[in-house]
């Protein structure tokens, strides 16, 4: 992901903020760690937010519990496959065409493009 982005819309990131789950952090070497490793070869510093404090990672927690009142909540799914259809569908619901309030009623997609406009028009 990180690396799409930079290619198709010229990001660079200085630094990524994530939790302390297992799938983003080493419990003794950083560079042992496939996701640590990776943000070590590109550069990008490797924050952390505090333990139980969910509102320093807010915006992903909000995340969760949408995706867990649209998708998750009183659903069966009859396997992993079934599943994943289902959070690949509401992705590209909620990143193309599901407006947000805190992007002023944009779409992320929407909001990305006019923030890349504007990256690349000031580059100029």
């Amino acid at each position: 992901m990180i690396n799409t982005l930079n290619v198709t819309y010229g990001l660079v990131f200085q630094e990524i903020l994530s939790d302390n789950g297992a799938e983003f952090a080493a419990r003794t070497k950083p560079a042992e760690h496939p996701f640590e490793a990776m943000l070590l070869e590109l550069g990008i510093k490797h924050r952390y937010t505090r333990p139980y404090r969910p509102q320093t990672n807010g915006k992903v927690e909000r995340f969760w519990r949408t995706l867990d009142d649209d998708v998750i909540e009183g659903t069966t799914f009859d396997n992993l496959d079934h599943f994943a259809n289902e959070l690949f569908e509401y992705l590209v619901y909620y990143n193309n065409h599901r407006p947000h309030q805190a992007l002023a009623g944009q779409t992320p997609k929407a909001f990305a493009a006019s923030k890349t406009t504007a990256i690349q028009s000031a580059n100029y």
